[in-house]
């Protein structure tokens, strides 16, 4: 059974950091691509950010890619001896206000293609709420 659980939401700042933890099960944790998705107040879920491993020309490492909205300001993470993904988000805006959601997912992605849509994920976090106060 995969769990996903996220912690470290809370209220902050416009311009402040917060840092959110992803802590999942699983055998194969350090190849599995685990997303992060947001869903502010009356919209849908959006894409956030996602780490995968991939192969370069020589070898295998992590890639990530992120939506264009948080381009710069976020940054995705994985500490595998913990079994923990991370999003470090500085600069934060009050449109970064939402539930945001660790998810994890069993496909294999290779190439330049990142999964970036919910369907795409098979197992979810609870969410996390992040308040950006202006």
């Amino acid at each position: 059974q995969v769990n996903v659980v996220e912690s470290g939401g809370g209220l902050v700042q416009t311009g402040g950091s917060l840092r959110l933890s992803c802590a999942a099960s699983g055998p194969t944790f350090s190849t599995t691509t685990m997303g992060w998705f947001r869903q502010p107040p009356g919209k849908e879920r959006e894409f956030v950010a996602t780490i995968s491993w991939r192969a370069g020309s020589t070898y295998y490492s992590d890639s990530t890619y992120y939506s264009d909205s948080v381009k710069g300001r976020f940054t995705i993470s994985r500490d595998n001896a913990k079994n923990t993904v991370y999003l470090q988000m500085s600069s934060l805006k009050p449109e970064d206000t939402a539930v945001y959601y660790c998810a994890l997912t069993v496909g294999y992605y290779s190439g330049n293609y990142y999964p970036s849509v919910p369907y795409e994920y098979h197992h979810w976090g609870q969410g996390t709420q992040v308040t950006v106060s202006s």
